[in-house]
């Protein structure tokens, strides 16, 4: 295969799989994939935890409730240290942010030509060649975005519940300048507000494409690793170097799913304390 043929071959291969399984839905374009795997996951999570809850036991835990003890001790105690208010709502909510995104991020660990050979072997190579599926739904930014959206809309909530509506907006015309006399409120108003803007919508895009970035550029490097050792006689250093690459890519797995709750709890505890 010349140097240009095997050019054109990997990126024929990584935009197949950089393609999501989309279609129109009002108007707008929705990615099925992302939306089936993140709510399979998210499911997996719910029944997996619930289940666990309903065969607790107060003697000694087997080795499935001990591991759920583990996590929720862990993710309360995180909570507690940042959160010092009523965390009857935060703890539960970080819990469920750190294994959903921990869940999605790991079907990055799935191997890449999965999901088109289980298609092939049902449905045959053409309707595999054609059919598109992306399985990480944190490396589609729409995923990312849509958390950090949330997590936004619970920032401002939390904060007029704690201030009140007009401690809030007084909030936003008087901080983080303040002055002397009404004069030099009113002059600091426009600033103020831009800042506190600025302050507000930058929390959400950071946490997103954090996310993204780093959940996408992993992904992007296992098709670069299956797409450069797809030959047979490389296929032995292509899987060492994989897996190398996936037991770091764990790391950043578990490190990535730790600071988007971190971040969430950080920034309610924030919105939460006055000024």
């Amino acid at each position: 295969m010349s140097a240009e043929s095997s050019q054109g071959g990997l990126t024929e291969y990584i935009e197949h799989h950089l393609t999501h399984n989309s279609g129109t839905v009002f108007g707008g374009n929705f990615h099925w994939d992302t939306w089936l795997v993140s709510l399979g996951v998210g499911l997996i999570f719910c029944l997996w935890f619930g289940i666990m809850a309903r065969r607790a036991t107060a003697g000694v835990p087997g080795k499935g409730q001990a591991f759920v003890e583990m996590v929720v001790e862990f993710v309360d105690g995180q909570v507690k240290d940042v959160f010092h208010g009523d965390r009857r709502f935060i703890a539960p909510l970080a819990l469920t942010i750190f294994m959903w995104v921990l869940f999605m991020n790991a079907m990055d660990l799935l191997p890449l030509d999965l999901a088109g050979w289980l298609v092939e072997v049902f449905a045959g190579k053409e309707v595999a060649h054609h059919t598109y599926l992306r399985v990480v739904p944190t490396a589609d930014v729409n995923t990312t975005f849509a958390m950090s959206l949330g997590v936004f809309i619970l920032t401002i909530f939390y904060s007029i519940k704690a201030k009140g509506f007009g401690g809030w907006t007084m909030e936003l015309l008087t901080a983080p300048f303040h002055a002397e006399g009404t004069l030099g409120k009113i002059a600091l108003v426009i600033p103020n507000i831009v800042l506190n803007l600025v302050e507000y919508l930058s929390k959400p895009v950071s946490l997103a494409m954090r996310l993204f970035g780093n959940m996408y550029g992993g992904e992007l490097v296992f098709m670069l690793i299956a797409g450069l050792f797809i030959s047979w006689i490389t296929f032995v250093p292509g899987v060492l170097f994989g897996a190398f690459w996936g037991i770091f890519h764990i790391l950043i797995i578990l490190l990535q799913a730790f600071i988007f709750m971190m971040l969430t709890v950080v920034y309610i505890s924030m919105a939460h304390d006055h000024h």
